[in-house]
């Protein structure tokens, strides 16, 4: 499936300040939730974050549940973006890869508030729309993995369920990330190393997580690969 985005060129000044508006309401929630909590995002206090009416409000998402779709959406793009630059490259080995990952641990890093609220809460569609970037999100991992299937990389399997351990894993890593200040550092109860509980600075931070997103992904490689790829990491080779 392919998603048309619009430029902000292409918009007319009327569209252009209409979504100035909803960037201000979608910025105000994600302010909101990082607060409060769910428990404390209302259209109400949005609407007093950004200084419109409720009723106004209404004009740009006519529900909380709408909102919470269209920041969902927002990620999904950027991080449907992102996956397609990483495999559009990818010469040799699977596509399901450690750049994949590092990319979906940083696309939600990018902005940790619009994350969390946009997996905060996943209403029951019985009617999804299919023209979203979470089904463009969805099909393009499906093909990852059966073009990874394909060519030897990884063994024959359940693609659906593949896909959803997949995204078990990257959603997890990502939201211990965005959620707990330092991680994976300093963390007590998962370090035996006493001088883990110092405060870290950015870098080393920085390196313990791409430490940490590497042998992650390789895991997830190891359980889904054939002897075609186990041998390859065996030998110290990187995908």
């Amino acid at each position: 499936m392919t998603i048309t985005a619009v430029s902000e060129d292409a918009l007319s000044p009327a569209e252009r300040r209409r979504r100035k508006v909803r960037d201000a309401i979608i910025h105000a929630a994600e302010e909101i939730f990082t607060e409060e909590g769910e428990a404390g995002l209302s259209m109400r206090r949005i609407a007093e974050r950004i200084d419109y009416s409720p009723a106004a409000l209404y004009k740009y998402f006519d529900s909380k549940e709408a909102l919470f779709r269209e920041i969902r959406e927002s990620f999904l793009e950027r991080l449907h973006d992102r996956m397609k630059a990483v495999t559009d490259n990818i010469k040799d080995g699977p596509l399901l890869c450690t750049p994949c990952m590092r990319a979906y641990v940083e696309t939600g890093l990018e902005q940790p508030g619009h994350y969390k609220l946009a997996f905060s809460a996943f209403p029951d569609e019985k009617d999804p729309e299919e023209e979203t970037y979470a089904f463009a999100a969805a099909g393009h991992l499906h093909q990852m993995i059966q073009f990874s299937m394909d060519e030897g990389w990884f063994r024959k399997m359940d693609i659906e369920l593949a896909a959803k351990s997949v995204w078990a894993a990257s959603h997890g890593l990502t939201l211990l990330a965005v959620t707990i200040p330092n991680f994976p550092c300093g963390l007590p109860g998962l370090s035996l190393d006493p001088e883990a509980f110092r405060d870290p600075d950015e870098a080393e931070v920085r390196s313990e997580l791409d430490r940490l997103i590497a042998f992650h992904s390789e895991a997830v490689l190891r359980g889904l690969g054939t002897r075609k790829l186990l041998s390859r990491l065996d030998e110290g080779e990187t995908f």
